[in-house]
């Protein structure tokens, strides 16, 4: 059979509607995460239409990774299990079309995704997140005093907590200040003046604080003393928290899923010792080929599952797909976890959900070239051991 034949045109075709109707879907549902913090920077910074809308934008990349491969699964099965349930794979099957040769289709479709999932991976989750953090300084930074409540304490410095009593709507001037400041190890100094201003270099993302006309105290507690001075002006730098995070301007190393492949390889290979940096950075490396490769396995099962289901209803079939689906995140999950400690190698982490999905795929089909129908029996059955109709 051709690969560009009626048939395998007309599966072809069926995957494309549930396909984007499940990216539709999963996106909005993975987006639902974030939808706290995007509204906590509506009601602290008072964000437009359009700044949210961007926000959106650069969060996508990453629900896109795990979306597509879930997508494409999905699809191919929803395709399946109405072609069994209208007995089109029978009126196949009675024409010479094996399992086998409806596969051209689903491999190019999955093929497909296996591009685009590496694309979103290698390209578009880095640009998201540091597009995501540049967005998110410069609405801190333009609106810092949106961002400064009275009678609150503020902790949105790194180190530094700050009280207002009252802030002038007119000159942002902020009065009845105090200050704790607990950078410095074991030593906590206060601030407290009756008014002050704040100035933010954006280029730099520090803020700094000038107060008038009030007390400076500092307590070292590892030697238990203190020292108290009055000051006239006092100028205080602070850096906001998201200032510390990796794509912040002037940072010396980037979050390992900003990484782009070159670096993460090189990173890899220039590694002096192998800590949880370098576990972590090696899983994300794996990360972005085995997630791809995923939208092929997962293609791939959806085909027997879809066929074998026939005469059941299409809720569990698709039930049946979802816990397939559910059962590779969760071995992923455990790799992860497992191969950042260093327990073994993360390459056997990362990979090995693929492999398991792929001896599920190949045990399917070879239930479905031998004509093989399931029977999901009762729990009294299985406890018997009857699992299969043979």
């Amino acid at each position: 059979m051709k690969i560009n034949s009626i048939i395998n045109r007309y599966i072809f075709i069926e995957f494309i509607f549930p396909f984007v109707l499940n990216l539709v879907f999963f996106t909005f549902v993975f987006l639902m995460t974030k939808i706290l913090d995007i509204t906590q920077m509506i009601i602290n910074y008072n964000v437009g239409v359009g700044t949210v809308l961007r926000m959106i934008v650069y969060f996508v990349p990453n629900f896109l990774v795990y979306v597509i491969p879930i997508a494409v699964m999905a699809s191919i099965l929803l395709a399946f299990l109405r072609m069994s349930g209208d007995n089109e794979i029978i009126a196949l099957r009675a024409g010479g079309v094996g399992i086998f040769g409806l596969l051209p289709p689903v491999v190019l479709f999955s093929l497909i995704g296996v591009v685009l999932t590496f694309w979103v991976s290698a390209y578009g989750m880095p640009w998201g997140r540091m597009a995501l953090e540049k967005l998110t300084y410069q609405v801190a930074i333009s609106n810092l005093e949106l961002g400064l409540k009275e009678r609150t304490f503020i902790d949105s410095f790194n180190g530094v907590t700050i009280y207002v009593n009252e802030i002038d709507p007119s000159t942002k001037e902020l009065r009845d200040v105090f200050i704790e400041d607990r950078r410095i190890k074991n030593i906590v100094s206060t601030i407290v003046a009756p008014r002050a201003i704040l100035q933010s270099e954006p280029n730099r993302l520090v803020v700094r604080a000038r107060l008038f006309d009030g007390t400076w105290n500092q307590a070292d507690l590892k030697d238990r003393t203190v020292n108290s001075i009055k000051f006239g002006t006092y100028e205080l730098q602070m850096d906001l928290k998201l200032a510390a995070t990796p794509a912040a301007p002037g940072k010396k190393r980037k979050h390992r899923k900003e990484m782009s492949l070159t670096e993460l390889r090189n990173y890899i290979r220039n590694a002096k010792q192998k800590d949880s940096s370098y576990y972590s950075r090696l899983i994300t490396y794996h990360n972005k080929f085995a997630i791809p490769l995923s939208c092929l396995f997962l293609g791939l099962l959806a085909v027997p599952l879809g066929i074998l289901s026939s005469g059941l209803k299409k809720s569990f079939g698709l039930g049946l797909g979802m816990l397939f689906l559910f059962v590779y995140y969760i071995v992923m999950s455990a790799g992860k976890v497992f191969g950042e400690t260093g327990l073994y190698p993360p390459v056997i982490g990362m990979w090995a959900p693929n492999l398991v999905i792929l001896i599920i795929t190949a045990y399917f089909f070879y239930r479905s070239a031998g004509n093989r129908t399931f029977k999901f029996i009762s729990l009294r059955k299985l406890w018997q051991g009857k699992y299969l109709e043979k």
